[in-house]
């Protein structure tokens, strides 16, 4: 495994065989298919079950790069029953797609079934648990959950079953304004996602339903490590060992970006102009594959970057899923707001090889939404962040950033879409995030502990190490 991000293929084979089954979503997806190719570096036999249709044009692509990638990798697609959304009590398309994957999953019992040789287990997505525990106990079969988002928040989300028994509500378990969760620093109310205090909210549903069925699983899977969350790692250790029937944690992170992820059809036009910039100039802005700002924010943003003075390269998306993207930047941004782009930034509305554009030594910083993926591949490279969380587990994942000095993030900006944040006040955290010395020199750091966890015989291997061979032992 070289520091550049390469899983060779594996040389022997086992009888180490796993399925994966991830849900709706690039956030789901990419550390889905990440873990797929360094377990097959580890030697497992794999099995791929996808969602049929998937949500997005980028999902599908994606899949396709990984299988060309590993031919190795058997692969099986999941036709979903029909599903009335109107049902879902949300109109998110990816909440909607978790709540017919759910409503689908008994099927699986006979797919699982079907697959040879036998499995030793099956991991999935953490949104899925409560669906899918009662194929896997009809099956014997072990059940590990990867939770595609920090070692903080599964630690809220693991608590959350003592909320319910002790107060029945989120809103009477808060002590003053925040949450305590032992182990861990205090989650102030408002960086709890404001989904799960909405009454009958879908999210909140599926929390409330799915957390209290960890005791029935024998494992849980981050993409995380100790040198980015110590705290948060050794709390959920620390719960193991004083709780027999808590699922063991294994922090199998970083998974980076890889080579099968780069697209090849964007590249020629970004490379070009991130080659152009000094090292470390440019400011990279992107809030992720499903975070679609309002016509009145992108336009702040814009205004924010060029009063700035900073060069840039910012990633324009106004509609959740890719397939409804039919408008040019220049309708989305604004013409006049444009030609003031022109003098400073490169401007682009497709999805692009984000781990690339980090790794360039023109980057000199990230504006993002604190996506989990992002912080990961940030934390890798290396890159300062100033985050925005914009919904979801977002603000949990910002103090993260903040604890480890990744990065630091505007708390009086809110939620994205709540309110309007304007140009003056963007350009102004942005110059601060460029300009500091001691950001730049904790993401330094951040770097060398990611690097020191995936280098052979460094903490991730372990980590896997540790988790195929609790699997082995499980299957008989």
């Amino acid at each position: 495994m070289s520091l550049s991000g390469r899983v060779l293929h594996a040389e022997t084979t086992t009888t180490t065989h796993i399925a994966l089954f991830p849900s709706a979503g690039m956030g789901h997806l990419t550390p889905f298919l990440r873990l797929a190719a360094f377990l097959v570096h580890h030697h497992c036999q794999l099995t791929l079950i996808t969602i049929n249709p998937s949500v997005s044009l980028a999902e599908s692509r994606f899949v396709s790069r990984f299988l060309s990638a590993f031919p190795q990798v058997a692969h099986v697609q999941f036709d979903l029953l029909p599903f009335d959304p109107s049902t879902a009590k949300s109109n998110d398309p990816f909440f909607i797609q978790f709540e017919a994957i759910r409503s689908s999953a008994h099927l699986l019992s006979p797919l699982l079934a079907s697959l040879s040789p036998r499995l030793s287990a099956l991991v999935y997505d953490v949104s899925l648990i409560s669906s899918v525990i009662p194929v896997t106990e009809s099956l014997h079969l072990p059940n590990y959950v990867f939770f595609t988002s920090s070692a903080r928040m599964f630690s809220f989300f693991a608590y959350f079953p003592a909320i319910a028994s002790s107060s029945g509500a989120l809103d009477s378990a808060l002590l003053g304004d925040a949450l305590k969760i032992p182990g861990i620093a205090p989650i102030p109310r408002s960086s709890i996602p404001p989904w799960l205090l909405i009454p009958n909210s879908l999210f909140a549903h599926m929390f409330s339903e799915d957390s209290p069925k960890l005791t029935k699983v024998n494992g849980v899977l981050i993409n995380t490590f100790k040198g980015l969350e110590p705290e948060a790692l050794d709390a959920l250790h620390s719960r193991k060992h004083n709780e027999p029937e808590f699922p063991p944690v294994f922090g199998v992170g970083p998974l980076v970006p890889l080579e099968f992820e780069k697209e090849d059809q964007y590249s020629p036009a970004i490379s070009k102009w991130l080659d152009e910039q000094l090292d470390g100039s440019v400011v990279y802005v992107s809030f992720g594959s499903r975070t679609a700002l309002s016509r009145d924010q992108i336009r702040e943003v814009g205004e924010g970057l060029v009063k700035s003075g900073f060069r840039f390269l910012w990633v324009v998306k106004d509609k959740k899923v890719d397939k409804e993207e039919d408008e040019g930047v220049e309708e989305v941004v604004g013409k006049e707001l444009m030609e003031l782009i022109k003098e400073k930034g490169l401007v682009v509305k497709h999805w692009v090889d984000q781990g690339e554009i980090l790794g360039h030594r023109a980057i000199g910083g990230f504006v993002n939404h604190c996506g989990w993926n992002s912080v990961i591949e940030a934390a890798w490279h290396g890159v300062k962040m100033l985050g925005w969380p914009q919904h979801g587990d977002q603000k949990i994942n910002a103090e993260v950033v903040e604890e480890s000095g990744l990065g630091m993030w505007v708390k009086s900006w809110g939620w994205g879409g709540v309110e309007l944040v304007n140009g003056d006040e963007i350009g102004e955290k942005v110059r601060e995030m460029m300009e500091s010395q001691t950001l730049e020199v904790k993401a330094g750091r951040v770097r060398e502990e990611a690097r020191k966890a995936a280098e052979i015989g460094g903490i991730r291997e372990k980590m896997f190490k540790e988790l195929i061979g609790k699997m082995e032992q499980e299957k008989f």
